[in-house]
Order: structure tokens, then sequence, then C-alpha cells
């Protein structure tokens, strides 16, 4: 039991619900209709932006993962498929399967700096856009500076 006095706040409603508590039921004969028929415009404006920032940011790790991950199920397909060809030594005596598996430090640093390349490229530039069309991330005070 809580011994706090103050008035309790109402609990919040189920996400995406209205705020009221009251069921609004919108009259039929009240909304105007829209030209043409279309539908409202919801896919505009912020939430656009930051869907399409998501988006991007979402595409950009499951390429760079699934890059990384390919390399590394390859290596382990291929020491569990054709250990003899992983035991054949290359050049310098080294075997295949340690060569296959030093590769994959290089193409780790490969991955991370794509993955920085392209999110200077395409991510970022979305992410500056999101901030600026938010009014409270103090945007004005550096197009001002």
């Amino acid at each position: 039991m809580s011994y706090d006095g103050s008035t309790p706040r109402p609990a919040r409603p189920p996400r995406g619900h209205n705020s009221s508590f009251a069921p609004h039921v919108p009259d039929p004969a009240a909304a105007e209709p829209l030209r043409g028929g279309a539908s409202p415009r919801a896919w505009t404006g912020h939430h656009r932006d930051l869907r399409i920032l998501r988006r991007a940011y979402r595409r950009q790790r499951r390429v760079t993962t699934f890059a990384v991950l390919g390399c590394f199920t390859l290596f382990l397909g291929l020491c569990a498929g054709h250990p003899a060809l992983m035991n054949r030594p290359v050049a310098g005596g080294l075997p295949v399967g340690l060569v296959v598996a030093l590769a994959q430090i290089p193409a780790t640093w490969l991955a991370v700096l794509v993955y920085e390349s392209t999110a200077r490229r395409f991510v970022d530039p979305l992410a500056r856009r999101v901030n600026r069309s938010v009014p409270w991330t103090g945007a004005e005070q550096e197009r001002k500076r």
C-alpha cells in the first residue's frame, strides 16, 4: 500500500488508441468527403522520414551482418564438408583452412569500412534531415551559427 497522498494518474490507453476514456465514434455525416475518393496522406511528414531512416539503417545492418556471417559460415562448411581440402598446403606450407580462417579478419574489417562509408553516404543524410525537422532538438540553433 502506498502512502502517497497525490492524486493518481489515469492509466495510459493501449498503444494506438485514443487518449480519451470515452469511446470516440466519428459521425460519418460530419466528415468531409475527400477529393477524388482518395485516402488521407498518412505516409508524409516526419513519421515518413523516420520510417525511411529506420528502413535504411535496418537494410545496412542486415547486409553487413549477412556478409560477415556468410564468410564465417563458408569457412565452417568447408571445414565440415571438405576436411581434405582444408588440410592441403598452400604457398609457404600453410594449410588452406588456416589461410581461409585468417582471411576472415580482413573481411570483417572490410565489412566495417563498407558499413561506415554507406552510413555516411545514405543513412547520415537521412538522420540529419530528420533532426532538422524536429523542433525540440535544437536544430534551429545549429542553423543560426
